[in-house]
């Protein structure tokens, strides 16, 4: 069996997830934008990156929640680089809760950080840009909404919608030359998803022991992933789900015990 590439070091200046898809995409030519609630984060980031690539990365304050905040952000970043060939849309909140438990406030706000926040993007790109110019838009998604889940009810549905949306998406776009597609990347190892969603270390370890090829994926191995989709390699491919896990989702048990009492303990932290 291949063996998996190198993972990324713990100190690769990437502590975000979406930071780790940066990397292989300024290697590979790319000028990138990196966006964040909080700029103080990207800041780092971005500086970090140029460093270690020689590539211009810009850093953005962006809530994707809100379209003013969004429009100005695409501005800024088609004011630095008169282009923008390709998005990448993986803005996420999760957290371990039983449905009853679920506040209607928390579940509107996953919506709105997962499915609104990729429709404002990918709309507001699409008026700036890629509706004259063509492009690229990767949505990072996960294999929630492929299988009932407990806990998951509000990350499932907003991620469930989000791979309709890539679908939607492809089919209305593809005429102006723009492939869309989803990724669904997990369980990665080394990740705050991970460590905050995974459950308990032993029963983690007994569903990863049952999963086909039996063991955690890497944040490179996802990387790899989104420079696949999002380069002419994939020049044919539209309105596709790649599921990178492993196999994972055909044969992870639902732990309902172990993750309930994970949850409740989490809760407490």
């Amino acid at each position: 069996m291949a063996q998996p590439p190198p993972d990324v070091e713990g100190d690769d200046c990437l502590p975000a997830y979406r930071h780790l898809f940066c990397p292989d995409l300024l290697r590979h030519g790319c000028h990138t934008a990196i966006a964040s609630r909080s700029l103080p984060r990207v800041l780092t980031a971005a500086r970090k990156l140029a460093a270690a690539t020689g590539r211009r990365c810009l850093p953005l304050s962006m809530d994707v929640r809100v379209p003013p905040a969004v429009m100005a952000a695409v501005d800024q970043a088609l004011k630095e680089f008169g282009k923008i060939d390709i998005l990448i849309n993986c803005a996420a909140g999760n957290f371990l809760c039983p449905a009853g438990a679920l506040s209607f406030n928390a579940f509107k706000t996953v919506l709105d950080i997962d499915t609104s926040g990729t429709f404002n993007v990918s709309r507001v790109l699409y008026e700036k840009f890629l509706r004259d110019h063509g492009g690229v838009i990767v949505n990072i998604t996960a294999t929630l909404g492929h299988r009932g889940q407990v806990l998951q009810v509000h990350a499932g549905s907003a991620k469930a919608a989000v791979d309709a949306m890539t679908r939607h998406l492809a089919v209305e776009w593809g005429p102006q030359n723009i492939r869309v597609n989803s990724l669904a990347p997990g369980p990665i190892s080394g990740t705050e998803g991970l460590r905050r969603l995974g459950g308990p270390q032993a029963s983690l370890s007994t569903r990863v022991a049952v999963s086909p090829l039996q063991r955690l994926g890497n944040k490179t191995e996802i990387a790899h992933c989104v420079l696949f989709l999002a380069s002419p390699l994939a020049s044919f491919v539209t309105g596709a789900v790649l599921v990178a896990d492993g196999g994972a989702w055909l044969t992870f048990p639902n732990d309902v015990k172990g993750l309930a009492d994970f949850a409740s303990f989490s809760a407490k932290l």
